[in-house]
């Protein structure tokens, strides 16, 4: 039923024949099609087929056109305006954008990247001038810091109103107050802002110095020079001793290790901790000594500098022999920028330098980020700006425009301009800081850095989490767990019998081989062709554990004794097989993990080059074998094979191990392979099933002669070479079913099962293999065991993306796993149509993904779901990627430490991330959120009774409150009180952690919106603008004389404030300023209270310090609250606010404008109570 119901909807009559055979198509292209799916992507004419099937997200399709396949999201926009509208909307900022965008092209031109032919160490015959080989992550130098970070902070429209307003008190017929009133805040914010970035730049600049003057010796023909690392050229000769990092990109042309080859660490560079095997030039590696390198004419082409780190062509050429020598060249041969060597010495010559090396082209230029909190508090600024030029215009209006009214005019505004308040940056700054300092003083999270302070509040605006598999999610510490033989399986605890059938059967091997040495071979021959014999368990279990310490890439490693520096002591390791002494490495930790379990049974790997391997059995007795032919893991081929000889008995066999999915056809039958690995995965064991061939020595001549010339074939080389090795892989024999452990961080399961109930929706982006990042994914259960998984298979064109995208579309709720090449393919063709997919799934995972794909994801996600996003990693590979993102987590593990230094937020694992978001970031959000709004309805009130205050007089541009009063109010009178709201919560941390729920609401953006800001502006407008409705015109008998007093202005109150000081003190009208004024401090103070959800004992002391502070200074500011002020010879008179009548009178004033907004507090919480207070009670 389902392959008949229509997939896309049907657009008329003519489009029913269509889809029924776009239906019919994807009924035999869908999942159940077997092994037809390879055929569906061979197609004849790729653009009719898919001009015939559109692949349609949403109502509106592709037309015909090939163009509209590539520019779908933008044609939906572009086509939208046209004409003058357009020109008017966006075509301004269109045009001022290319004029701009064309200056800085020609001002700093981009050099083209091109291929390059290297001298070995002659920098002088270089065609081309490259980049300095110097790292730079500063962001200014010293004639840009001022000018950028002022550039920073006035870009934002509520600094560069503070900026404007501060100005204009220079101007005599524009000043209102003091200077200092003005810019004394925007000071403040400035010195703060400038410091704190001139700390954080210097802090860039002496981590750039310290590693470009990092020395290195550099070989010339002289010998040997130090150098510093940013003095290093295209074609030096460079030596990097063991444990030393790598300066430039390189080729690999000789090192100390005999066996020409040595181990890198490359996990700063791909995240991955597993030592990568390089291999040396050949051509220089036998020159006889380093000075040799010079005497010879050879130079390196190497193609032009690319993204890519895990690809690399080029040839080596010497021109000096005869014939001229020809040496293919490719990624093992060449050492990156940035990794580590870890064995041996090596010397290379240098073909990219500083910004053209792959770890520089991977990593992006941070950006300076700002919170989503702080930009919708400017645009509510820009809201409040344009109420306070319309109230402005509105007063010039009614006065008649009379006089200069466009001095009036700026006059108003600058009379309202607290309705934007300069404090509101100032606390909304030191609140982040007081935010931060609380996540680091957290007991819960130690260890927890935090290094931006400007975003603390983005933690809890998260919808997507983008996070890292090794070393984040897991540890990368693989453990042997299960071995399974078909009618056995051993576990952990039975490990001690394998390891009793690994000792019995060497024993008597090697008593049978005391007896006749040679008579072992030909019964081994015709064992291959004699029937089947069932084996006993023992050998089996011998067979398997052979198998699984000869099929691997491990290389032991021996360090070196003490007192010796330098190289590894390979001669005496040879000799002396330590077992102390002796670590394994290998390009995947899986294997290191099998060839360790191998040892602790009793089969031992020792040793082992380019040509052989030895082993040592339970006995002592060491075993060669000679390496015919190794066949390394491919993510295509998901397999790894080799041929080895017994040199004992010169029997040759071939054997292979990988994923079930392709071993399945290779081994012969059996019954029980399917069932086991999918039991194996339900417990989260990476599996690996293994299998051998016997080879005789005709069969394997013929292969080794096919093999030599599929590898010389010029054209298609890949696929001759995948098809005589395939000749091999059939019929072998199934020896075992391996399963391993991948060992997770500390309570990852439960941390990503709390942030899935939080509403956040975790990725995983990894540049491990699919089968590795899928096995993690499940077992973590970032992927529920019930959920559905899909495996977007390889795709290498827009026709199989295509297919594939719709095949995917057919699925409901099921997580994406997808490998970083078939990612690539879909964003080049269907970028909005697969990111609209994917963000449906509950988890994705990218497999193979390279540092720049982590950071691309990252930005899709932003620009197509406009949702915050978070990056955590640990690795150098992960910078990219958390600078990317609105808020970046830094891990600090084995992989060193630049990505937390990189990132905003630096944890010590993975599982604080959880209280870091639920507890921390929701607290930022919902504290600031608050005190951001009443900081602004603090203006808004003062601003109100301003607005009032000229109405009353006939419209005077004269200020309400002068002096210390207008600071006073915004600083000692309510700051602390006001500043206190950052240590409200609404529930207990406990709480908040137990129920992950409620960081949903955070999302929504409710607790600061246009409708709570509304409310807040209503509130202000009750309690500053009411009085002029009731009473337009009772006291203008008393305010027309005063109204003449323009220089030395009167002061008033307005709305219920001043309804109150007018009614219940006619006959002390001479003190209406401190009634009216000791009456707004308290209301404000009451605010607060109401406000505040869990009280604080230090917000009760702010609460009394403040009004202890305005108390004391009515003593010494009398002169401010006269109404005429010195033209009156008014003043205050102490004894009067001291009298009963004033203290309940002020009282009730108070109380008339905070009543009833704590009965429609009250009335709220019990009619519809927020989810915290359901909780709460």
């Amino acid at each position: 039923m389902a392959d008949q119901i229509p997939l896309y909807p049907v657009r008329g009559v003519a489009a029913v024949a269509a889809n029924r055979k776009r239906a019919a198509y994807y009924s035999a292209a869908g999942p159940g099609s077997g092994a037809d799916w390879r055929g569906r992507y061979q197609l004849e004419d790729e653009s009719a087929h898919l001009d015939e099937m559109p692949l349609m997200m949403s109502e509106e399709g592709f037309e015909n056109e090939e163009s509209d396949y590539h520019t779908l999201p933008r044609a939906r926009i572009t086509q939208r305006k046209r004409g003058l509208e357009w020109f008017v909307c966006d075509g301004w900022k269109f045009v001022c954008t290319s004029c701009c965008d064309w200056l800085i092209n020609i001002c700093q031109r981009k050099k083209e990247l091109k291929a390059r032919t290297v001298w070995l160490g002659c920098p002088e015959k270089c065609e081309e001038k490259h980049p300095k080989n110097s790292i730079k992550n500063q962001k200014y130098n010293v004639f840009t810091f001022i000018p950028g970070v002022l550039y920073e902070q006035f870009k934002f429209f509520l600094n560069l109103y503070f900026l404007i307003i501060s100005c204009s008190q220079f101007v005599p017929a524009l000043k209102i107050g003091y200077l200092y009133t003005y810019w004394a805040p925007l000071g403040f914010v400035l010195a703060v802002t400038m410091m704190r970035e001139a700390i954080d730049e210097f802090r860039r600049f002496q981590r750039d110095r310290e590693v470009n003057s990092q020395l290195y010796s550099k070989l010339t023909v002289r010998g040997k020079v130090q150098v510093k690392s940013s003095d290093i050229q295209v074609g030096d000769l460079i030596i990097v001793e063991k444990n030393q990092r790598i300066p430039s990109d390189m080729v690999f042309l000789r090192t100390s290790e005999k066996a020409g080859s040595c181990f890198i660490r490359t996990d700063q560079l791909d995240g991955e901790t597993d030592w990568k095997l390089k291999v040396a030039v050949s051509c220089t590696q036998r020159l006889p000594a380093l000075g040799d390198l010079f005497s010879i004419s050879a130079y390196v082409y190497a193609q032009k500098p690319q993204l890519d780190i895990h690809s690399f062509e080029g040839t080596f050429t010497r021109e000096d022999s005869d014939p001229p020598v020809h040496e293919s060249l490719s990624i093992e041969n060449t050492l990156w920028a940035s990794t580590i060597v870890a064995s041996g010495t090596v010397i290379g010559v240098v073909i990219y330098t500083g910004k053209e090396t792959r770890s520089v082209m991977n990593t992006s230029n941070p950006k300076n980020k700002v919170g989503l909190l702080d930009l919708e508090l400017n645009r509510l600024t820009k809201a409040l700006f344009l109420a306070l030029v319309a109230l402005s215009v509105v007063m010039v209006t009614l006065q008649g425009f009379v006089g200069p009214w466009y001095r009036n005019l700026f006059r108003f505004l600058l009379l309202f301009s607290y309705i934007i308040p300069i404090s509101l940056r100032v606390n909304l700054d030191m609140g982040k800081a007081v935010y931060g300092w609380m996540m680091m003083k957290d007991e819960n999270i130690p260890g927890t850095v935090v290094r931006t302070s400007t975003i603390p509040e983005e933690l809890g605006r998260l919808v997507y989490l983008l996070t890292d598999k090794t070393g984040t999610l897991t540890q990368n510490e693989m453990v042997f767990k299960r071995l399974h033989l078909g009618t056995v399986s051993y576990g952990v605890d039975t490990m001690d019998e394998i390891q009793s059938h690994v000792r019995d059967s060497y024993s008597q091997m090697h008593s049978q081989a005391g007896g006749n040495n040679a008579g072992s071979t030909p019964p081994r021959k015709a064992q291959s062709s004699a029937p089947k014999v069932r084996k006993s368990v023992s050998s089996r279990i011998h067979e398997a554990v052979k198998a699984i310490v000869l099929c691997h890439n491990v290389t032991p490693v021996y360090e070196s004794r003490a007192g010796v520096s330098g190289e590894t002591e390979f001669a005496e390791a040879d000799q002396d097989f330590s077992d102390e002494n002796r670590t394994y490495q290998a390009s995947s930790p899986d294997e290191v993990a099998l060839v360790q379990w191998t040892e602790s049974v009793g089969l031992t790997l020792v040793s082992r080059d380019l040509t052989s391997m030895q082993l040592k059995t339970p006995g002592g007795q060491v075993l060669s074998f000679c390496i015919l032919q190794l066949f390394p893991f491919t993510s295509e081929s998901k397999r790894m094979g080799i041929i080895v000889r017994d040199e004992a008995t010169a029997e040759i066999t071939f054997y292979l191990k990988g994923a079930d999915v392709v071993m399945s056809a290779v081994v012969q039958y059996n019954d029980w392979l399917e069932e086991e690995c999918g039991n194996m995965a339900r417990e989260g064991l990476r599996t690996l099933v293994v299998a051998k061939k016997s080879l005789t020595e005709e069969q394997y001549q013929d292969f080794e002669s096919r093999y030599t010339q599929a590898k010389l074939s010029m054209h298609d080389r890949t696929l001759k070479v995948a098809a005589v090795i395939e000749s091999l892989e059939r019929e072998m024999e199934l020896l075992c079913l391996t399963g391993v452990e991948d060992q997770l961080q500390a309570d990852v399961r439960p941390t990503l099962e709390m942030l899935r109930n939080a509403g956040i929706k975790v990725w995983m982006l990894t540049g491990d293999k699919l089968e590795t990042a899928t096995c993690v994914a499940q077992s973590s259960r970032l992927v529920p065991r019930t959920q559905d998984t899909h495996i977007f298979r390889r795709v290498t064109s827009r026709g199989e993306a295509h297919l594939e995208l719709n095949a995917f579309r057919r699925k409901h709720d099921c997580a994406l796993v997808i490998s970083g090449d078939s990612l690539e393919v879909c964003l080049k063709y269907y970028e909005h149509e697969f990111m609209e997919l994917a963000c449906q799934c509950p988890a994705v995972v990218c497999c193979r993904c390279s540092p720049t794909q982590k950071a691309c994801i990252v930005t899709l996600l932003q620009q197509h779901t406009g949702r915050r996003t978070c990056a955590i990693g640990d690795g150098g590979n992960d910078v990219s990627m958390i600078q990317a993102a609105d808020c970046g987590i830094g891990i600090e593990g084995k992989e060193g430490r630049q990505a937390s230094l990189a990132a905003d937020f630096s944890v010590t694992q993975f599982r604080h991330v959880g209280r870091l978001l639920v507890v921390h970031g929701r607290n930022s959000y919902k504290r600031s959120a608050a005190l951001g709004q009443f900081v602004m309805h603090r203006g808004l009130v003062i601003s109100t009774m301003q607005a009032v205050f000229s109405s009353v007089f006939y419209f005077a541009s004269v200020p309400l409150y002068q002096g210390f009063l207008m600071v006073g109010y915004a600083t000692v009178y309510t700051m602390f009180p006001v500043f206190s709201l950052v240590l409200d919560q609404d529930v207990k941390p406990e709480m908040a952690m137990l129920y992950p729920e409620l960081y949903k609401d955070l999302t929504k953006g409710r607790s600061l919106s246009f409708k709570t800001f509304l409310i807040w502006v209503l509130i202000s407008i009750y309690q500053g603008f009411l009085v002029r409705l009731l009473f337009p015109g009772r006291f203008s008998g008393w305010l027309t004389p005063c109204s003449r007093v323009v220089g030395n202005a009167p002061v008033f109150s307005g709305g219920i404030l001043m309804y109150g000081a007018l009614v219940l003190f006619e006959s002390e009208f001479v003190h209406v300023v401190a009634i009216s004024f000791t009456a707004l401090v308290l209301t404000e103070l009451l605010m607060v209270a109401l406000t505040v959800r869990t009280w604080h004992w230090l917000m009760v002391v702010a609460e009394f310090l403040s009004l202890g502070c305005y108390v004391s200074s009515l003593a010494f500011l009398n002169e401010y609250f006269g109404i005429g002020r010195v033209s009156f010879g008014a003043f205050l008179d102490f004894t009067f606010v001291t009298t009963v009548t004033f203290l309940w009178k002020v009282s009730a004033i108070t109380v008339v404008s905070c009543l009833p907004l704590y009965v429609l507090k009250y009335l709220r919480r019990k009619l519809s109570p927020p989810s915290y207070c359901k909780l709460t009670s």
